[in-house]
């Protein structure tokens, strides 16, 4: 049997954060894995959706588990991002950019799952979920950066080869203008 805390821990707040966020960020992640075109996108995407609502229900239940409830959610940014991620008329690189996944790590900010461990009251089964949770974040972000760069590969060719036909025909219409010109002399 479970028995509640009777003091409201510390680390409550945090938990109810991740509990709304990995709540929301299933949702458009989901509604993203519906409406993209390419089925390697797909997986990848309904892989990190699937873990976004697996830890929002986890911590949903810890929080019980202590003898709370989840704070109300104060931030959700479902509904800036549901129509981006739906879209179908924007590629999965440009849902990437508008979203914001995908970036590369940026050394001069500091790990922000370190600090959730700074909180010496956190119990041993909230310091296991935790450590878990953090694992799984850290090798998501790894998933959308890789998908992301695969992405950008994959269009770069496309640009390298229209700058090239753009290049061909300015040097075509120079020659054009550089026999009109002798011509005209």
């Amino acid at each position: 049997m479970l028995t509640a805390m009777t003091d409201q821990p510390s680390y409550l707040a945090l938990l109810s954060r991740i509990t709304h966020a990995e709540t929301d960020a299933e949702c458009y992640l989901s509604a993203w894995a519906a409406a993209t075109p390419s089925s390697d996108v797909r997986r990848i995407i309904s892989t990190i959706a699937l873990r976004e609502g697996e830890h929002g229900k986890a911590f949903a239940k810890r929080i019980s588990e202590l003898g709370f409830e989840p704070a109300p959610c104060l931030e959700s940014k479902t509904a800036e991002r549901m129509p981006i991620a739906a879209s179908t008329t924007l590629t999965d690189r440009e849902k990437f950019e508008q979203l914001g996944f995908g970036k590369p790590a940026d050394p001069a900010n500091p790990d922000q799952y370190a600090a959730m461990f700074a909180d010496p009251t956190i119990d041993i089964r909230t310091g296991e979920l935790l450590g878990r949770y953090v694992s799984e974040e850290r090798d998501s972000i790894r998933m959308f950066r890789s998908c992301y760069a695969e992405l950008c590969a994959e269009s770069e060719p496309a640009v390298s080869a229209s700058t090239q036909c753009i290049e061909d025909r300015l040097t075509g219409i120079e020659q054009c203008l550089n026999q009109l010109v002798a011509r005209l002399a």
